[in-house]
C-alpha cells in the first residue's frame, strides 16, 4: 500500500487515494480464450476406471494393494466440477495413453503456449481498444511454462509486433494475480504506462490422469489483462480501477510438481526418464484446510488496510479450484452463505483452470456492477501463495 510521503502528497492522498508522483491504475482490457473441446465427468471416470481395473489385475498378481476407483458423483461432491475444457482432447480418454496428443513444433514455429496466450492477448487489446505498439511491457505469468527460454512472453511480443520488453514469471495458481501485482506497481510508479499480463494455462498437458486425487481437477484456459496508468481525476466508465494489490506466500509441499531440468540427473540413465512421479500431486484434505484458513485471513487483513470488511465487497472473484473451499472461505469471512451473484463460480463447467480461473470469473461477471462498487479478485495456489486485487468500478 502506498504511504503518504509529504504534506502535499498527503493532501493528494486524501483526494484520490494515491500520493502525488504516482499514477492511478486501471484494468483497461480483459481477454479470455477457452478451448471448444470439453470432457465431462462420466467420460473421464470411464477412462480412469478402465485403466484402474486393468492395473488392479496386475497388482493383484503381484500381491499389491489396488488403486481405488472413481465416480462422477465423487468428483462433484469433492470439487463441484462437472466438466472441463481441454486444449487437446485426443489421447486423454485412451486408457493406454491418458494424456493429450500435442505434436512437437519446430523452433521456428509459434509454440503451443505462445499461441494460446496470443489468442487471449489479442482479445484484451481489442477490449482496451489498443494496438500492440502501444504496449510497453508484456508479462507471461502462468503456473507452468512450456520452456525456460526464450521466454514465452518474448515470443508473444514478437507475434503481436509489440515493442518494449517482455519476461516470464509464475507463482502457481496465483500467477495471474502475481503478474497483476507486479504490473500494477510498475505502472503506478511510472516505470511503464501499459503492461499486458498473459496467463495461458495448459494444465492438462502436465496432469497425471492416472492419479485419482487430481485426474479430474484441471482444465485449460488462457486469459490476459492490460494494466494502464490513469490521470488522478480521470474516470473510465465500465472499467475497474486497481485500488491496490497484495501477495502472500508460505512454503508448503501440499501441492507440488517436480518437473525440472535436474529430474533426469537422478536416474541411472539420464536419457530414459520416467516422468509420472514428477507430475502434479497434492494432499487434498490438508490443502483444503490450510488454504481455507489462510485465504480467509488474507482477505480480512488485506481489506482491513483500507478500513473495509468483506461485507463492503459487492462481488468476490475467487480462485476457481473447489466450490466447497470458496464457500467455506466466504462463510468464515461474511458469517453467511453466498450465492453465485456475490461470488460467481465457473469451475463447474471449466474445472480448475489454475491462475486463469479468477480472471474468467471477473470477465464473465462484472457488467452489472455500478460505479463506486468494490470487488475483490483473489487466487490461492501452490507454494502456498495468495494474490489479491481490490477493484473499484468506475
Amino acid at each position: 500500500m502506498l504511504r503518504r510521503t509529504s504534506e502535499h502528497g498527503a493532501e493528494e492522498m486524501a483526494l484520490t487515494g494515491i500520493p502525488e508522483g504516482f499514477s492511478r491504475v486501471c484494468l483497461g482490457g480483459i481477454g479470455v480464450e477457452i478451448p471448444e473441446s470439453f470432457i465431462c465427468n462420466e467420460e473421464l471416470v470411464e477412462t480412469y476406471n478402465g485403466w484402474a481395473e486393468a492395473e488392479n489385475a496386475a497388482r493383484a498378481a503381484r500381491g499389491e494393494e489396488p488403486v481405488p476407483l472413481s465416480s462422477a458423483e465423487f468428483i462433484v461432491q469433492a470439487s463441484g466440477i462437472r466438466r472441463r475444457h481441454v486444449y487437446e482432447r485426443n489421447g486423454i480418454l485412451d486408457p493406454a495413453r491418458m494424456a493429450p496428443v500435442i505434436p512437437a513444433r519446430g523452433d521456428d514455429e509459434l509454440s503451443v503456449m505462445a499461441e494460446f496466450g496470443l489468442a487471449a492477448a489479442r482479445k484484451a487489446l481489442a477490449h482496451a481498444k489498443l494496438e500492440p505498439n502501444e504496449l510497453d511491457l508484456i508479462i507471461c505469468s502462468a503456473a507452468h511454462h512450456q520452456r525456460p527460454y526464450p521466454a514465452i512472453a518474448i515470443e508473444i511480443q514478437q507475434a503481436l509486433g509489440a515493442q518494449g520488453a517482455a519476461f516470464d514469471m509464475g507463482l502457481g495458481c496465483s500467477s495471474a494475480l502475481a503478474g497483476l501485482h507486479v504490473a500494477s506497481n510498475m505502472v503506478r510508479s511510472g516505470a511503464y504506462r501499459r503492461v499486458l499480463v498473459v496467463t495461458p494455462e495448459l494444465i492438462t498437458a502436465h496432469l497425471n490422469f492416472r492419479d485419482r486425487q487430481t485426474h479430474f481437477i484441471f482444465g485449460d484456459a488462457s486469459v490476459a489483462a492490460i494494466v494502464e496508468a490513469m490521470d488522478h481525476r480521470e474516470e473510465r466508465q465500465g472499467r475497474f480501477e486497481v485500488v491496490d494489490t497484495r501477495l502472500w506466500t508460505r512454503f508448503s509441499n501440499g501441492i507440488r510438481t517436480n518437473f525440472g531440468f535436474l529430474s533426469r540427473l537422478a536416474q541411472e540413465d539420464p536419457y530414459l526418464l520416467e516422468m509420472h512421479g514428477n507430475m502434479i500431486k497434492q494432499m487434498g484434505n490438508k490443502v483444503f484446510k490450510e488454504v481455507t484458513l489462510a485465504g480467509h485471513q488474507f482477505i480480512v487483513e488485506f481489506l482491513g488496510e483500507y478500513d473495509h470488511t468483506p461485507h463492503s465487497m459487492r462481488r468476490f472473484w475467487l480462485h476457481q479450484a473447489n466450490a466447497r473451499m470458496n464457500a467455506m472461505i466466504l462463510k468464515l469471512a461474511l458469517g453467511e452463505n453466498v450465492d453465485h451473484d456475490r461470488a460467481p463460480l465457473v469451475l463447474d463447467r471449466l474445472g480448475n483452470t489454475a491462475a486463469a480461473g479468477a480472471i474468467i470469473a471477473l470477465a464473465e461477471n462484472h457488467e452489472d456492477m455500478k460505479a463506486g462498487e468494490l470487488g475483490l479478485l483473489c487466487a490461492f495456489g501452490a507454494g502456498y501463495s495468495i494474490g489479491g486485487a481490490l477493484l473499484k468500478m468506475m
